[in-house]
């Protein structure tokens, strides 16, 4: 795709030819979305940012979070859809962690610099 013919020129012309080829991928900014959409609901930031913390099977999860089993394992399913956490199996029980991933590393540091600035009490 030709870079897009700027109203003003502002003497920057190589940076915007490179933000412009970088703005044409569409699919690469998809990805982010979906990375940010498995965050964008309270109970998954709270199992992702425990799970980043420790293992723990479903029933303590429930536990730690006063909700149901199946309800916890419906926010597990997604999470580990995208790679954010990973499973084990030990017999019948099955324990969760975060993905020792870079991806994983930088969502938990942003959980954490995001509730040091909003929520300065903790």
């Amino acid at each position: 795709m030709e870079p897009a013919k700027l109203p003003h020129r502002h003497g920057d012309g190589q940076q915007t030819e490179l933000i412009q080829k970088q703005l044409n991928h569409v699919d690469y900014f998809q990805t982010v979305a979906e990375v940010f959409k498995q965050l964008g609901d309270t109970t998954r930031i709270r199992i992702f940012w425990l799970l980043c913390h420790r293992e723990e099977c479903v029933l303590n999860i429930s536990a730690m979070l006063d909700m149901s089993s199946p309800a916890v394992s419906h926010h597990l399913r997604p999470l580990k859809n995208s790679g954010l956490i990973v499973c084990r199996r030990e017999g019948k029980e099955v324990y969760y962690r975060a993905a020792d991933t870079e991806q994983g590393r930088l969502l938990h540091q942003m959980i954490e610099q995001v509730m040091e600035i909003t929520c300065p009490e903790l």
